[in-house]
């Protein structure tokens, strides 16, 4: 069956925020309803018209089980727009533009809106077995006697939380966290604890470049935050105009602590975020006097083993240039996210290495990646990674830059915790 093509026709996100900042008491949907609402707003598809709401999220609150639905409703789409959410850890908004892509490329819908959505912060601690035992025992005692006796088996140590995102950043295969694969990388490619931090306060400095410069103006919508909603947030809460490499020098080695590199200041900071695209058929286009910014080409994701998952995007971008006959020089820009200073140098260097492209069972290296097209306005070192969102924010990033250089094609990509890597390719359409 061939398939139809599919027009981007806005594409926005939320400023980002550290855990525990600015954006700690919006709760996941609200990063995304408010820009649903803004876009549609711009556009001429009238707000009963969407066929769909598809959404990334990897912490979901037990308050909002279908965080789609609620980002549909409150951002006032019509109550027959069907909503559902997705996870595919890091790559959730990625995996959310996939889905969109391939209903409408297959004629089952016209206007879709897609994205990804993480309130990091709020992500719980949760009671241990020994403390929910307790609970259940008090709970199901009938008289008095009985409760005491099951309050009395209470012990300090019941108190020990889990914590809900080191469980989920920590791999149950390998029994790996996120960081420590970076460390495997580390080793591997030979990546020095001074490179890495290069490359960090490279990506803070590029990220402040774009801030002063006004570039993140045209991709971000900002957000009222505070108790009273009495503060404007419209700039990431991040990048650092005097990192130095130095400074990152001081810094200790987090995953590893004797003989590790990678520390908290050359890794990605946990974030809260979202961003949502509008998606629509050439049917809709016509029928609502749309202007595309941007086509979707294709995507792909690739599996890998989960100790060497940062190595996800090198299988995942080869993968769509095999599906589409594009390669890495038809690239006018690359966006990959930066889980790790480690981990992204890993991919680049890998990338122009034929031997170790045959390790991982390609059939060639991709070639080199060059630095001026690569993450031009710094990545997740500095700008974060709200883990639900980072995949569709990735591509709201790359639209708009294509857009600003008047490139043709440009790639997005990321590992996945658990071992896999994601990719697409998009097609700006202003010239």
């Amino acid at each position: 069956m061939a398939m139809k093509p599919v027009y981007i026709i806005d594409g926005k996100r939320s400023p980002h925020a550290k855990a525990g900042a600015d954006l700690k008491d919006v709760d996941a949907p609200f990063l995304g309803a408010y820009l649903v609402s803004h876009m549609m707003d711009k556009t001429s598809i009238p707000y009963d018209e969407v066929d769909e709401v598809i959404f990334g999220n990897t912490g979901t609150p037990a308050k909002y089980p279908n965080i789609s639905r609620v980002i549909a409703l409150e951002a006032g789409l019509d109550k027959k727009t069907s909503a559902y959410s997705v996870h595919r850890n890091c790559a959730s908004g990625m995996e959310a533009v996939s889905q969109a892509f391939l209903k409408i490329a297959s004629g089952r819908s016209d206007v879709i809106i897609a994205g990804g959505v993480e309130c990091m912060s709020q992500m719980p601690l949760i009671y241990n077995k020994e403390m929910t035992e307790l609970f259940v025992s008090v709970m199901k005692s009938k008289t008095v006697a009985d409760k005491i006796k099951a309050v009395s088996s209470f012990r300090p140590p019941f108190l020990s939380p889990i914590i809900a995102i080191e469980q989920g950043l920590t791999d149950p295969f390998c029994g790996l966290n996120m960081g420590q694969t970076a460390e495997v990388l580390a080793r591997e490619f030979d990546l020095t604890r001074e490179m890495q931090d290069e490359y960090a306060n490279a990506s803070h400095h590029k990220a402040i470049a774009a801030q002063n410069e006004g570039k993140f103006e045209e991709e971000i919508v900002p957000i009222l935050v505070g108790e009273k909603l009495n503060k404007l947030l419209s700039k990431d809460v991040g990048p650092r105009g005097n990192s130095t490499v130095e400074g990152l020098a001081k810094m200790k080695p987090y995953f590893e602590k004797r003989s590790g590199t990678v520390t908290v200041g050359n890794s990605c900071p946990i974030t809260d975020g979202g961003s949502a695209l509008i998606f629509a058929s050439e049917e809709a286009v016509a029928k609502y006097n749309l202007k595309p910014i941007a086509r979707i080409v294709d995507f792909h994701f690739h599996g890998l083993e989960p100790e060497r998952m940062g190595m996800g995007p090198l299988l995942a971008m080869d993968g769509v240039f095999k599906r589409t006959g594009l390669g890495l020089k038809d690239m006018d820009l690359v966006e990959i996210n930066e889980a790790f200073a480690a981990q992204l140098m890993a991919v680049t260097a890998a990338a122009k290495d034929k031997d170790i492209a045959a390790r991982f069972g390609m059939d060639s290296a991709l070639g080199e990646i060059p630095a001026d097209k690569l993450n031009v306005n710094g990545g997740a070192i500095a700008l974060g990674h709200p883990v639900g969102s980072t995949g569709s924010r990735l591509l709201v990033t790359l639209m708009h830059e294509l857009r600003r250089r008047k490139g043709k094609y440009g790639v997005a990509s990321l590992c996945i915790g658990g071992g896999q890597g994601g990719a697409c390719i998009i097609e700006n359409l202003v010239k």
